[in-house]
């Protein structure tokens, strides 16, 4: 079972929006090198929405290849069309990548049932692991845990991000799914309070630039070791906060920057970050006891 930091990586880009393959090098080893347990490859961190099908599959290429079995990957593969999906997923089970990761369809709003008929056409196409998304401020759409329940009996699909912002509805996950359905909180804040309360770690976008302040946070909350766990997350608050100032992955890649692991380039629709922002992100990276360039 997935389990522990698993971090949402970004895409790094030159300053002219071209995808910067040897800054995917520097990332994956900076992970190795700080202990991360696994990372996910072309999530929305990963600005997927701006990359072609050759750039997508070939970025999760290079993350497998470079990780080398040192930690495990996740593959992001979702689409708001069950045919794309599937195709991309086969694409992705090609590389080699141990998972994928596969938002629920945005935009297109589908019931329930929908929801659990699209995941089951994918699952039966594949043989990969498949693990759930749901972030429903992103996508429109919010899937139930009933229906997560429902796509659990599938032998391929192994378990969900969950990333409503609800410490409850993680709860209700817990109380129905238990330790048979891998449940990964895709809420930095939630996190912890959602590891102590059962959940198995988390996707996170802090552990981007606190690879090694996140994991041991969630290390001690699988362990049960609350006390020390949210502490650990109290001085990391300000900076889970800092890098939403504005949407996600803007505030992080800027973060990247400044520690010098990648280039300034992000895709339209995204712009750099506001300069309005640059004095609180660096404080934060500070006070979670990171250095800048």
């Amino acid at each position: 079972m997935l389990s522990g930091s698993i971090v949402a990586i970004v895409t790094p880009m030159k300053a002219d929006g071209a995808v910067d393959f040897d800054a995917i090098d520097r990332l994956v080893e900076f992970h190795v090198n700080n202990g991360t347990d696994g990372i996910v490859a072309v999530g929305t961190t990963g600005e997927s929405p701006t990359l072609d099908i050759d750039e997508h599959i070939g970025v999760i290429q290079r993350v497998v290849d470079k990780a080398a079995k040192r930690l495990k990957v996740i593959a992001g593969t979702g689409a708001n069309s069950t045919s794309e999906a599937i195709e991309w997923t086969r694409l992705a089970q090609d590389t080699g990548a141990d998972a994928c990761l596969l938002v629920t369809p945005y935009y297109n709003k589908p019931t329930q049932e929908g929801l659990y008929r699209h995941y089951r056409a994918i699952a039966e196409a594949v043989d990969i692991p498949l693990i759930l998304y749901n972030v429903p401020g992103r996508t429109a759409c919010d899937m139930k845990p009933e229906t997560v329940a429902r796509l659990a009996e599938i032998d391929n699909i192994v378990g969900i991000k969950e990333a409503s912002g609800s410490l409850e509805r993680n709860r209700e996950l817990v109380r129905l799914l238990g330790d048979r359905f891998c449940l990964l909180s895709g809420d930095d804040e939630l996190a912890v309070e959602s590891t102590l309360a059962g959940f198995h770690g988390v996707v996170s976008v802090t552990g981007n630039v606190a690879p090694r302040q996140v994991r041991a946070a969630i290390t001690a909350a699988l362990e049960g070791n609350a006390e020390l766990a949210r502490s650990l997350s109290e001085t990391l608050r300000p900076l889970h906060r800092a890098l939403f100032v504005e949407s996600n992955p803007i505030p992080v890649k800027w973060a990247l920057a400044r520690l010098g692991l990648i280039e300034d380039g992000i895709r339209l629709p995204l712009t750099p970050l506001s300069k309005q922002y640059h004095g609180l992100v660096l404080e934060a990276l500070q006070a979670a006891g990171i250095g800048f360039a």
